[in-house]
């Protein structure tokens, strides 16, 4: 079957958001006179929502549910504030998309950040795309790896999951693609790396965006 839908994480796929994350946790972490973290290190601390990402930037004696609870919604409130300061579309992104909106690709958004700021962030950087679907975390809705949003976008896009590649930097994201029966095509420009991605199914990496363009000429069973 030939693809006619390419569904796409954010963070580390699309934009290099990591410098706004740290940004923000750092500046939650230092109010409460926690220790602060590289951005190196929020390369593996980001990708399964803000629930985790603050947990893992906490220090491991200040787990209990009211700090938990107090930090994520001060990292929300931060980051709301500086979503779009230093980050950027990754390069050749841009181009990639145009080239693939301009195959008549249908082409989706799906991130475990919280859908508002997904759909802001979208908005802001990649505003000249024609995206059929953006979507982040939702309540209720379980998250990536769970495929069931991966498969509500196919649905609403009208395509078979066959149909579908999803592309994105980190394991969860294969394992989504996978679980979901969709291509898992692996980001290697993003923040986990090779290693990561073909554990989690990789059956594709790529190395630079415009190459998912030359993806197309493929067909799948």
């Amino acid at each position: 079957m030939s693809i006619h839908a390419v569904i796409f994480d954010l963070d580390g796929t699309l934009l290099d958001t990591i410098e706004d994350l740290a940004d923000a946790m750092n500046a939650v972490l230092g109010r409460g006179g926690f220790p602060t973290h590289g951005v190196e290190a929020y390369k593996t601390f980001v990708g399964d929502g803000i629930e985790l990402l603050v947990g893992r930037a906490l220090p491991g004696d200040r787990q209990d549910a009211v700090t938990l609870r107090e930090c994520v919604e001060a990292f929300g409130r931060e980051y709301a504030g500086r979503l779009d300061r230093k980050t950027r579309p990754y390069d050749g992104v841009m181009e990639m998309l145009r080239a693939l909106a301009s195959r008549g690709l249908k082409l989706a958004v799906l991130s475990n950040k919280p859908h508002a700021a997904t759909v802001q962030v979208v908005a802001a950087l990649l505003g000249g795309v024609n995206f059929d679907v953006v979507r982040g975390a939702l309540p209720g809705v379980p998250r990536k790896p769970d495929p069931a949003a991966a498969l509500a976008i196919a649905a609403q896009l009208g395509e078979l999951p066959r149909a579908c590649l999803c592309v994105g930097d980190s394991g969860n994201d294969m394992r989504t693609a996978v679980a979901a029966g969709m291509t898992p095509v692996g980001a290697l420009w993003g923040f986990r790396g090779e290693a990561e991605l073909r554990a989690g199914g990789a059956e594709i990496l790529v190395g630079t965006p415009l190459e998912i363009v030359g993806l197309l000429g493929r067909t799948w069973s």
